[in-house]
């Protein structure tokens, strides 16, 4: 859309084949000898001779793979987590200057409103573009073209890093419905194949593209792991998205890398923000023996059919969006050589309409993302269902915010942030910047599960069977996993919501 390659790819993927085909070990051996030569200085020989025989009698023992795949978990959760840090500080900002010019007129908090999260993407898009424009989007497409065994060497390069860390970090603290499973999934392959050149430099030796490719399977189950601190829903994930063959030995190799990454990334919330002790990410508390009775299942059963077909029409919508902008030839025009013109109108309306004094107020606008899907799987009702009972501090916290007043409906506000939400995440994905969509997508569904639970819980105050209450917080988990498995085409999304 954005010019980001220059010839089809399905072209270029059967030239590069036959090209690799034609090649033969000698050639190998000649790039090897060029690649090695900014390390021919006395220095660097230096460094390499010393760290060599540590290198052999210490890792190299105990298992290099192993070794690798720690140094990679721990380095992806670091990054991980500063890119939740710098998120975390934008967002802070926002609401600082939100609530210091609440005494004034309502124009200075709707242009600092929109300001701020337009200069981060226009940032970001400008960013992405000018170091390394193969760096916008999510990068799985293209993990598993290189999978496949098709070499896109600019999509694997420390420029490629760069660029996607910067403008994740900024595109994610402007607030817009996006999410950072797939750059990070990308990234984690980046600092794989970085990582490999490194232990090739101090082996001494060519490394085996055959074993390059099984280590760039385990780096993608980082994507979900670090993210979510999902391991096991981290490989699975990885697993159906990215490859068509998997063996079963890069299986354990992933598995280990998504434990260790998962581990060291919840481990910095309790060394860096106070956190008690190792929490899942969305810490979610369902206090009754039993959430559901069997009865429940059927309705269960009826979210995920809805949420099937809503999905599909989404991903039909969206195609057809897509493909409306790559076939206008005057549009096209206009994106390739107007590039930043088109992120910043997407970024003023989106903003425009999370405004807390616009659509914002039904939206939960100036809550983060984590808050929102608490809320939205918080284990109250946010209903009255007997004029006698009184709600708690709790309710009243969560209606707060998805309730603009009083007497409001928060079936309106679960409706209103349905629709904005979906049309959002549809229009910002298609953005030149690096971007997922799961979490965005993950609150839509857990929306619509809350929705169908709350009119439950309307219809059946004591429950369907006496005994057992409609607890509208596990319905929200059934639309979120059910809504996100439509759309991903996996069913990896149950195993990362347990």
């Amino acid at each position: 859309m954005y010019g980001r390659y220059s010839a089809n790819l399905a072209e270029y993927a059967r030239q590069e084949a036959k090209r690799l085909r034609e090649d033969d070990h000698h050639k190998d051996e000649v790039l090897f000898s060029k690649e090695l030569q900014p390390y021919r200085g006395r220095v660097a020989r230096a460094c390499i001779s010393f760290i060599r025989p540590i290198w052999d009698h210490t890792f190299a023992r105990l298992g290099e793979d192993w070794v690798f795949l720690f140094i990679l978990g721990t380095l992806m959760a670091t990054i991980s987590f500063l890119i939740d840090y710098i998120v975390i500080i934008c967002f802070g900002g926002r609401m600082f200057l939100q609530r210091y010019f609440e005494d004034f007129h309502w124009g200075f908090q709707l242009f600092f409103w929109v300001a701020i999260p337009t200069l981060l993407v226009i940032f970001s898009a400008a960013f992405c573009q000018w170091v390394a424009p193969s760096a916008a989007g999510s990068g799985i497409p293209e993990m598993k073209t290189i999978l496949r065994g098709v070499v896109l060497k600019e999509y694997l390069t420390w420029k490629t890093l760069l660029a996607k860390m910067v403008s994740l970090s900024a595109v994610l603290g402007s607030g817009l419905p996006l999410g950072k499973e797939g750059p990070v999934m990308h990234m984690a392959s980046i600092v794989a194949t970085m990582l490999t050149k490194t232990l090739r430099y101090i082996k001494g030796t060519i490394e085996n593209d055959a074993r390059s490719t099984d280590l760039l399977a385990a780096a993608c189950t980082m994507g979900v792991a670090v993210s979510y601190a999902a391991p096991i829903g981290g490989v699975l994930f990885s697993i159906e998205v990215t490859t068509v063959y998997f063996a079963v030995r890069n299986y354990w190799r992933g598995f280990f890398a998504a434990v260790v990454g998962a581990m060291f990334y919840r481990l910095m919330s309790v060394w860096f923000m106070g956190a008690q002790t190792i929490y899942p990410l969305y810490k979610v508390d369902l206090n009754n023996d039993y959430p559901y009775d069997v009865i429940e299942l059927l309705p269960f059963l009826c979210i995920g059919i809805v949420c099937g077909f809503a999905g599909s029409l989404f991903v039909y919508l969206h195609r057809r969006y897509v493909m409306f902008m790559r076939h206008n030839k005057t549009l096209k025009t206009f994106l390739q050589k107007k590039r930043l013109l088109y992120p910043t109108f997407v970024t003023i309306a989106i903003s425009i309409m999370t405004f807390p004094l616009c659509l914002g107020q039904f939206m939960a606008s100036t809550l983060p993302s984590s808050k929102q899907i608490l809320h939205l799987f918080s284990n109250v009702t946010w209903t009255v269902t007997s004029p006698d009972d009184i709600m708690s501090e709790e309710q009243q916290d969560i209606l707060s915010h998805w309730v603009p007043s009083p007497n409001g409906n928060f079936h309106i506000s679960l409706f209103v942030f349905q629709l904005v939400s979906v049309f959002q995440i549809a229009v910002a994905s298609t953005l030149p910047v690096p971007s997922g969509i799961l979490i965005p997508l993950f609150k839509v569904g857990a929306a619509f599960g809350r929705q169908i639970g709350e009119l439950m819980a309307s219809l059946y105050p004591l429950g369907i069977v006496t005994g057992y209450p409609i607890v509208p917080g596990a319905y929200a988990m059934v639309g979120a996993a059910s809504f996100c498995a439509a759309i991903t085409h996996t069913i990896s999304i149950s195993v990362i919501v347990f």
